[in-house]
């Protein structure tokens, strides 16, 4: 039986795709362990599907790469790793929408002492990475989750001047570093295969 980590993502301009792509990759490092990419629908385009009746779970924008997110996905996955954009210093409005939709799960207890990562991306170094990572982190704590950060034991996390935090991973796009450095990919894929490592720990 296959271990399912949920790496659930929005992502407008490509680069918290990325790094969702690469705690995928780290996941699936960890035997018997699969990454399951999902995204959330843009506000404009629940809009539109509210106003035509539209479902959500079959119609998607083309831009969109990977499969919207049902709840199905939160009672079938082990551990959740989540990422957004940074907005203002917090997550985006996408994201939180899905995140307000999810009291069911919270009654049922679906996600209790289930382990979670959070993973952001800014243009800017200082341009509220952590406050992002800790405003994804609250929901989490909510629904009784067990949050997994990147430990001190990772060498690149003393050395890098790029992204990379305790609190999760993270990319800096300051205009000219589109691509993910070596030392975030590198701290994306560590996070990656904590959770899941943690993931199949807890499920024995």
């Amino acid at each position: 039986m296959m271990t399912k980590v949920l790496v659930l993502y929005y992502s407008l301009h490509g680069n918290t795709r990325q790094l969702a792509r690469h705690i995928g990759r780290g996941i699936e490092q960890v035997d018997s362990c699969e990454a399951v990419l999902r995204t959330v629908a843009d506000i404009s385009t629940l809009t539109t599907m509210a106003a035509t009746s539209q479902s959500i779970t079959t119609s998607q924008p083309a831009t969109v790469s990977d499969p919207i997110v049902t709840h199905d996905d939160l009672k079938q996955c082990a551990a959740i790793a989540m990422g957004s954009p940074v907005r203002f210093g917090n997550m985006a409005a996408p994201l939180k929408h899905f995140l307000d939709s999810t009291s069911g799960e919270w009654l049922s207890g679906t996600l209790i002492d289930k382990p979670a990562c959070v993973f952001t991306s800014s243009s800017s170094l200082h341009g509220g990475q952590e406050t992002t990572l800790q405003s994804m982190m609250l929901p989490l704590l909510h629904h009784g989750m067990l949050i997994v950060g990147i430990p001190y034991s990772e060498p690149l996390l003393h050395t890098t001047h790029h992204g990379g935090t305790p609190y999760g991973a993270s990319h800096v796009n300051n205009g000219t570093n589109k691509q993910l450095h070596p030392d975030e990919i590198a701290l994306a894929q560590a996070i990656g295969r904590r959770l899941a490592t943690t993931a199949c720990k807890l499920n024995g």
